[in-house]
C-alpha cells in the first residue's frame, strides 16, 4: 500500500521538479518533458497521464505530447498493471544512464547537423580550384572543426558506454589522472613565467 508522502518529502519532490525545469533549456529539452521526467524520477511508483497532469498542472494534449518524446529518449518506460486500462509510466532511474542518455540525443540533435553543414559549405570549396589565399585558409578552418567535431563524435561514441556506476573507481582514476596532468601544464607555465622575469 502507497504511504502518502509527508509535507517534507512533498516540498523536496515540488522543489526537484522545480528545478529539473529550470535546468530544461542546458539539457536541450523544454520546460515541461523536464519537469515531467523529474516528477517520475523523483516518483518510486509509476504515475498514470491524469496523476501527472494533476500534479504538474498541464493539459492533456502537453502531457501526451511530452510523455510521447520522453518515451522515444529512452528516458521513461510505460508500465502496464493487470485489470487497469489506463497506461503508467515510470523513469530511468540510474542517473549514469540518464546523463548518457541526454549526452546521446543532444549530440544527434545539436553536433550532428552542425558537422553537416559545415560539409555542405566545405563542398563549395571543393569545385573551385586554385582558391585565393584567404577563400583557401578558410577552407583549411572548416576542415579543421570538421576534424574536431569527428574526434569528439569517436570520443563520445567509445566513453559513452563506460560512464555507468559499475565503472566509478575506473572513472575517478581518469579524471584524476587528467587532473594531475593539467596540474603539471599549469606549473610549467608558472615556471616558465618566472624564468623569464628573472
Amino acid at each position: 500500500m502507497k504511504h502518502p508522502k509527508t509535507e517534507t518529502h512533498q516540498q523536496a519532490v515540488d522543489q526537484f521538479v522545480l528545478l529539473w525545469g529550470e535546468m530544461a533549456s542546458a539539457w536541450g529539452i523544454n520546460k515541461t518533458m523536464a519537469q515531467i521526467h523529474a516528477l517520475l524520477y523523483a516518483e518510486s511508483d509509476p504515475l498514470d497521464t491524469d496523476a501527472i497532469m494533476q500534479q504538474l498542472s498541464i493539459s492533456r494534449g502537453n502531457a501526451n505530447m511530452n510523455l510521447r518524446n520522453l518515451l522515444q529518449w529512452q528516458l521513461i518506460q510505460k508500465v502496464h498493471f493487470k485489470g487497469e486500462r489506463k497506461d503508467f509510466y515510470t523513469a530511468e532511474k540510474d542517473v549514469w544512464n540518464i546523463v548518457a542518455i541526454l549526452v546521446r540525443e543532444r549530440h544527434q540533435r545539436e553536433v550532428d547537423p552542425i558537422k553537416q553543414n559545415l560539409m555542405d559549405q566545405l563542398s563549395l570549396f571543393e569545385e573551385a580550384e586554385n582558391l585565393p589565399v584567404e577563400e583557401a585558409e578558410f577552407k583549411k578552418r572548416i576542415e579543421e572543426f570538421i576534424e574536431f567535431l569527428e574526434m569528439f563524435e569517436r570520443f563520445t561514441h567509445a566513453l559513452l558506454p563506460y560512464v555507468n556506476r559499475k565503472n566509478l573507481t575506473f572513472l575517478k582514476h581518469l579524471v584524476k589522472l587528467a587532473e594531475a596532468h593539467q596540474s603539471l601544464k599549469g606549473n610549467k607555465k608558472v615556471q616558465g613565467a618566472g624564468k623569464q622575469d628573472g
